[in-house]
């Protein structure tokens, strides 16, 4: 690494930048609702004004604040900011019920520093050696690898492999809008204009996330209202600290979760959810009395944060490596990228070296913010949970739309937000996986071209023969998705 890159990220400019994500990102988190996905979707139009590595840092600042902050709605309300801090309230609103919230609050925040930040040294040490084997793939290798990462990730994704299946074909139909890449034959955009290059990702993530989002907590408006009432009883200025036989007990589990969630981000598909349940279930299966667990074990609280965070800079590995999302956050940073002029993917490494080492430290940065942001914001950023949702609902919405105004096109990038919005609730309310079709529409433009090409390429099965790489990729491709369907069939 550089000194011009330890300049440029060590600026104030910077800093400011990656300080000010983590802090949006914890108050988005807190608030139960919005999520992660939400709040990096709704910025992306801010770092249109941005360098590339400010812009891509305070995204990612701003996913690892939301991640961390949403632990405080689930120990203070029982209502987990996000799915993926479910297991954290089944130990953290016990201890909050107790009187010793400072105490759960402090361990959720300090186990989601440690698996967050040994994450991305994970990230740092892994990305640029599988990317140089992945610079070795040509066309047929890349379409064996996007077919795999779409069918796994639609397959884990929901309860049904058929409705993961017609999502992500979804997404692939509504990337082939616009100027077809080798021909500039014109497709799908009924003679709107603004459509010949393409469906922004912009409003179409938006759309997708934050308002289809906000549609939903409208429909549950009284029942979330009823529970901020209950939250009140359960905020208490007690500065308790955490005893040396609680650390005990809960760097074994931070250790575990931390693995977990870091081996569980680069596998695309399936996501913090099943990284924070499993690193809890495990947890409490190692623990010596399993009955302490939903009571108030304070080790439940790290093993699920700890793995919950690692999943955010691991899910980038196979974003910075081999170009191919395996998240909703790295979908999203794809369009951040784009909007800089940067290919996410293995080249980065070859022609913009300092961009990526200036992108790494600065998550490590990000996660030293974190920890001081969430340390000494903590009462603060509890008291914001009880902010009315009738205020921040309208609002959410107001700033989607200007957003979209601004990089969708002008008013049809507001007229999509509202119909990928619709599209998005229906999607939500059947359980068709809206991840599975953000990842399809994203690699949707990639997929074509490397298909075609391979199509050229590959003439005969003969010559199919000779990329041995693509042949074992479709093989796990096929045994995945049929072990997958099987075991969902028996379990409905």
């Amino acid at each position: 690494m550089s000194f011009e890159v330890l300049s440029s990220v060590l600026t104030l400019n910077n800093i400011s930048w990656i300080a000010f994500g983590v802090l949006l990102g914890y108050i988005v988190g807190v608030i139960p609702g919005l999520g992660k996905g939400t709040a990096v979707a709704v910025s992306i139009p801010i770092t249109f004004y941005l360098s590339p590595l400010t812009g891509i840092a305070y995204l990612i600042g701003i996913a690892k604040g939301s991640t961390a902050g949403s632990a405080v709605s689930a120990i203070l309300l029982n209502t987990p900011g996000e799915p993926s801090s479910a297991p954290t309230a089944l130990d953290g609103y016990p201890l909050s019920q107790k009187g010793q919230a400072s105490k759960a609050l402090k361990m959720g925040l300090f186990a989601s520093v440690i698996g967050d930040f040994s994450a991305t040294l994970l990230l740092i040490f892994l990305a640029a050696p599988l990317a140089k084997y992945a610079l070795l793939f040509g066309p047929v290798e890349v379409t064996a690898i996007l077919l795999f990462s779409l069918t796994f990730i639609a397959a884990l994704s929901g309860e049904s492999l058929i409705k993961g299946l017609i999502a992500g074909l979804f997404g692939l139909l509504f990337s082939t809008v616009g100027m077809e890449i080798e021909t500039a034959t014109v497709r799908l955009t009924f003679d709107i204009l603004e459509l010949y290059d393409g469906l922004s990702l912009i409003p179409v993530a938006i759309g997708m996330l934050a308002v289809a989002e906000m549609l939903v907590q409208l429909g549950g408006l009284e029942v979330l209202e009823r529970q901020q009432k209950m939250l009140k009883g359960n905020i208490k200025a007690i500065n308790q600290s955490i005893s040396w036989e609680e650390w005990k007990l809960s760097i074994p589990a931070i250790i575990r979760g931390t693995v977990v969630g870091s081996t569980i981000g680069i596998l695309p598909g399936l996501g913090a959810s099943v990284a924070s349940f499993l690193s809890y279930g495990l947890t409490k299966k190692a623990a010596k009395d399993p009955s302490r667990f939903g009571k108030g074990a304070i080790e439940g609280i790290a093993a699920a944060e700890s793995a919950d965070n690692a999943v955010v800079p691991s899910s980038l590995v196979p974003l910075f490596a081999l170009g191919i999302p395996g998240s909703v956050i790295a979908a999203i940073l794809i369009g951040a990228f784009i909007i800089q002029g940067v290919t996410p993917g293995p080249l980065m490494f070859v022609q913009q070296p300092d961009l990526v080492h200036g992108i790494y430290l600065s998550m490590i940065c990000a996660s030293l913010l974190l920890l001081f942001i969430g340390y000494f914001g903590q009462k603060l950023f509890s008291l914001l949970s009880l902010v009315s949702l009738r205020i921040i609902i309208p609002s959410v919405i107001f700033f989607c739309s200007v957003g979209a105004y601004l990089q969708g096109g002008g008013i049809v990038g507001v007229w999509l937000i509202l119909f990928f919005g619709i599209f998005g609730y229906l999607a939500k309310k059947l359980d068709f996986s809206f991840v599975t079709f953000l990842i399809g529409f994203v690699v949707g433009p990639q997929f074509e071209l490397s298909m075609r090409q391979a199509i050229a390429i590959t003439p005969s099965f003969d010559d199919f023969l000779n990329h041995p790489i693509a042949i074992v990729f479709i093989l796990v491709t096929i045994i995945a998705v049929w072990k997958i369907g099987t075991k969902k069939k028996k379990i409905n």
